[in-house]
């Protein structure tokens, strides 16, 4: 059973979801500061950029959005050019432009948009102009496979694309098909926001944290939802009921004096699992080190020191620790290239024993991710989209001394 937690304050939203007890993701959204990812905005080029292939587009924020010449080309491989155009044979500047968001801003970097446009619903992805189909590669059975495969082909029509999700897996057609048909009333909003719009101008917000988890992980049927604010619970079961096609599903207000996250022992698990440090239950742990591209995890022995020989002993801890570094990883959101130094271990079939492990963890993220393999110095080599900016950032800010460093500078006249 999933547990959905979510504490409202009157500018921030915070979203614990707990499988079985354990955090294993955490999101926050400031009411100011609403995620742009999955939003539709009609913007003007204002820079091309032959040299990078890309260009540079107002949607009306502070920094330009950045449109890379792939972004441009049709959304089915098959139909692009052999060979890339140049990107100013496709844009020209003052020209307007309907783009999608793909990725927030991050750090110096404005947002990143695309043309290649989707729409996810409870079962599908709706892609209006891609002209194919896919099913989720988490769908392992070859029939359902097909099945899903040859229902997407049934429903599309001329030159849409479909991606049937993980969750459409045994579903009724009639529930996939009705998905569909909500997802292309919405496009067709969008279209009709556009040709009456200015640019820059906003033409569809995507969904706020507590829908986008509803949504994507959410069983209605056998997961718990707690909301500690009345308005907020409203307001999510009407979404609920609109996702499962008129059901009535409560949602759960929490009226207790303590604390929700603190009630739930969510609290203390986001102390533990947002540390720099992290221990094991074994006694080992795991040191973790983030910069703006890169993530830097750390494997010690600590206190541990049973196994009935070294190479057991740290084979142990390294599979632990694999375990837990799957699920910080999807928890922290953490995102680019990540590099895990594991305690060496001579037995290639114990390195592998390893990867296996982590890549089961990580098998349960929603977010894309490829374990890359062991460099030549025997660190572990992992990638994962990143997509929105850490919510971890969201509970804290840089140090006035330090400035983020974790150093307190003792340079300069005293």
């Amino acid at each position: 059973m999933k547990q959905m937690i979510v504490h409202c304050e009157p500018k921030l939203t915070q979203m614990a979801l707990l499988e079985e007890g354990k955090l294993v993701e955490f999101a926050a959204e400031r009411s100011q500061n609403h995620g742009l990812v999955g939003s539709f905005y009609k913007g003007r080029v204002v820079n091309v950029l032959p040299g990078m292939q890309a260009a540079f587009v107002d949607i009306g924020h502070k920094k330009n959005a950045f449109l890379y010449v792939d972004d441009v080309l049709h959304p089915n491989l098959e139909k692009q050019p052999k060979e890339k155009p140049p990107i100013e044979t496709l844009l020209r500047v003052g020209q307007e432009i309907v783009v999608q968001v793909m990725k927030e801003p991050l750090g110096s970097k404005g947002p990143r948009v695309t043309t290649h446009y989707s729409l996810p619903g409870r079962w599908v992805v709706f892609m209006p102009n891609a002209d194919y189909v896919a099913v989720s590669k988490k769908v392992s059975k070859d029939q359902e496979r097909s099945r899903l495969k040859m229902l997407g082909e049934e429903i599309r029509q001329k030159g849409e694309g479909v991606i049937m999700r993980t969750v459409s897996e045994e579903e009724h057609p009639d529930a996939i098909f009705g998905d569909l048909a909500l997802l292309r009333e919405q496009w067709a909003a969008i279209q009709k926001r556009a040709e009456a719009a200015a640019a820059p101008a906003l033409l569809h917000r995507d969904l706020s944290i507590v829908q986008r988890f509803i949504r994507d992980v959410f069983d209605p049927q056998h997961d718990q939802l707690q909301i500690d604010n009345a308005k907020e619970a409203k307001e999510a079961e009407a979404f609920l009921e609109e996702i499962a096609h008129g059901s009535h599903l409560p949602v759960n207000v929490y009226q207790g004096q303590e604390h929700i996250f603190k009630a739930f022992g969510i609290q203390e698990q986001i102390e533990r699992d947002f540390s720099r440090k992290v221990i094991l239950e074994s006694g080992g742990s795991i040191i973790w080190d983030q910069t703006e591209a890169l993530t830097v995890v750390d494997v010690n022995t600590g206190k541990y020191t049973g196994g009935e020989s070294l190479e057991d002993t740290v084979t142990r801890i390294n599979l632990q620790a694999a375990e837990e570094i799957a699920r910080l990883i999807r928890l922290r959101d953490a995102g680019g290239i990540i590099i895990v130094d594991f305690i060496d271990m001579e037995q290639e079939k114990h390195r592998q024993e390893v990867v296996d492990r982590l890549e089961a963890g990580m098998s349960k993220d929603r977010t894309k991710s490829h374990v890359v393999g062991w460099t030549k110095l025997g660190l572990l080599e992992l990638t994962r989209k990143k997509v929105r900016d850490d919510t971890a950032m969201l509970q804290a800010k840089p140090c006035d001394h330090c400035d983020g460093t974790g150093r307190i500078s003792l340079l300069g006249i005293h």
